[in-house]
């Protein structure tokens, strides 16, 4: 979205004002803090930015692009599946991530 904003030479306050979308949302959007907009915030977008749903949705998906993402990560993620933690016991094991990062910056 923001190459495309830029390619329109759109502010981002500029693109909030036409798109009755708050600057702010708009940032989180753009810096994919904000990963699920509603479909009515992509379409105004969309309007804004004056491209298809379907080619911004595709933009927007290559730019976010999973194939970016580590393989370890990836690897790391399968392993915990296949252990049985769900997606939603991470957060449980949060401390212990800490104390691996923490020993790892202060070795003995």
């Amino acid at each position: 979205m923001y190459e495309r904003r830029r390619q329109k030479g759109l502010t981002i306050s500029e693109l909030a004002k036409r798109t009755k979308i708050s600057k702010s949302y708009l940032s989180n959007i753009e810096r994919d803090l904000n990963r699920n907009p509603s479909i009515d915030v992509v379409q105004r977008i969309a309007a804004v930015l004056d491209i298809e749903l379907e080619e911004f949705l595709r933009i927007e998906k290559t730019n976010g692009n999973p194939n970016n993402i580590d393989e370890d990560l990836i690897s790391f993620a399968a392993e915990l599946k296949e252990s049985g933690i769900q997606k939603e016991q991470i957060s449980e094991y949060k401390t212990l991530f800490e104390f691996i990062q923490w020993k790892n910056q202060n070795p003995t």
